[in-house]
């Protein structure tokens, strides 16, 4: 693993040949570290390994920038939100300026927009899966949350009008979908503002995915109002009479309130997401994305130590229903099977 260059934090460099993990001799602790671009020293080399190959140099300029510092800038201006210029003000001792930053974070965010299928996959352990759901609230079967967020742009120079959401203010309407541990398993970013989430869903990749494969028996998605009442996909019940509906509505919105959390921790560790992103739509749709990757990356090496906890697989999932194959059909089998006390 090669070395992490920190030769612009204005701090003393220990100069010694170069080794395959040579020491580091720097005073920004982890916590330090992590404050200003979320990711420890030993994160950081993980993401500049990554997108070593991609990012390397064919120079022998002195003043070339090394991956870790093309890497470290980039984080800091996903983690800021500030402007590029600032960025570059903030690296002053290596010359950054905007367009030499804006640069940099292009290189970055190509690369790691390659290793997007890397870090975010659909579930392919779909007993395990459905059994991290099943302890939030009990609610069985469930493959993914999904729901909907705006990303705030600039007013862009073409077709303004449908970027501007029900809000009045530009934006993308960023699709995703995320685990019970709250890694992205699918992220959509390609839709303008005024699109609605249910067209942003069936028009998805997941939504043909869950067409062809997905069903009560293969697991299902908990969505709010704004999605279908599919086969494969529940809502709530909007007004529910019933006081099995009322229990059913409260483990769904237990369940599906992962989705949401996602969304905060994303934003709250990635500035950048909050603030409006002056830039193109397809530029902040890389951005969008490679945002989720780096979340991904966060929770996995960063994951709390619990890998040696048995999962209990064995978690009833109803497949023998044999009722209509419809979404309302389906609902009321399962508020009626999980949710009614008799």
């Amino acid at each position: 693993m090669a070395a992490l260059d920190l030769a612009f934090f204005h701090v003393p460099i220990q100069r010694k040949e170069r080794t395959s993990k040579e020491e580091l001799t720097v005073d920004y602790t982890d916590t330090e570290l992590r404050a200003r671009y979320r990711f420890g020293r030993e994160g950081i080399l993980f993401l500049s390994d990554l997108v070593r190959d991609r990012l390397t140099r064919q120079t022998n300029r002195n003043h070339a920038l090394s991956v870790e510092q093309q890497t470290m800038v980039t984080l800091r201006f996903l983690a800021s939100g500030s402007f590029l210029q600032v960025i570059g003000d903030l690296y002053d001792t290596l010359g950054l300026d905007k367009s030499t930053v804006s640069r940099v974070v292009d290189s970055v965010l190509d690369a790691l927009c390659e290793k997007r299928n890397e870090f975010i996959q659909w579930p392919t352990n779909l007993n395990q899966t459905k059994a991290e759901f099943y302890e939030f609230a009990g609610f069985p079967n469930i493959l993914g949350a999904i729901d909907g967020t705006h990303i705030r742009i600039k007013r862009p120079h073409h077709d303004e009008p449908s970027f501007i959401n029900r809000k009045g203010y530009p934006s993308l309407n960023v699709q995703a979908v995320c685990d019970a541990k709250g890694r992205f398993t699918n992220i959509n970013a390609n839709w303008p503002g005024c699109c609605h989430d249910s067209h942003v869903f069936r028009t998805s990749q997941v939504c043909a995915h869950m067409e062809r494969n997905g069903n009560w028996e293969n697991g299902i998605l908990l969505g709010d109002s704004g999605y279908p009442c599919r086969s494969f996909s529940m809502t709530h019940f909007l007004n529910p009479n019933e006081q099995h509906h009322r229990r059913y509505n409260r483990c769904h919105a237990v369940t599906r309130s992962i989705i949401e959390r996602t969304f905060g921790r994303w934003k709250r560790c990635f500035h950048i997401l909050h603030s409006e992103i002056r830039m193109d739509p397809k530029k902040v749709t890389k951005i969008v994305m490679v945002c989720g990757i780096l979340h991904n990356i966060c929770i996995q090496l960063n994951e709390p130590d619990v890998a040696d906890e048995l999962v209990n697989e064995d978690v009833e999932n109803g497949n023998n229903y044999n009722g209509q194959q419809d979404g309302r059909g389906i609902r009321e089998h399962i508020a009626d099977t999980y949710f009614n006390r008799h």
